[in-house]
């Protein structure tokens, strides 16, 4: 079994999870070990987004 394909990923295009990689790489995000945390995948990119922009932020004075 290929690693990853016990895991869940969110399909950015169906917007669904999906167990395994099932999908073309390019429209999954993942991977997570449950389908609840792959469900929160594009609250968590948010997140991680937001994070990073504030970071980079305050490392060069732009706040």
């Amino acid at each position: 079994m290929p690693e990853g394909d016990d895991k869940y990923w969110y399909n950015l295009t169906t917007k669904e999870v999906e167990y395994g990689m099932i999908s073309a790489s390019y429209d999954r995000v993942g991977p997570f070990d449950t389908a609840a945390e792959a469900a929160r995948a594009p609250e968590v990119m948010v997140e991680r987004s937001n994070k990073w922009a504030e970071e980079e932020a305050a490392e060069n004075g732009w706040d």
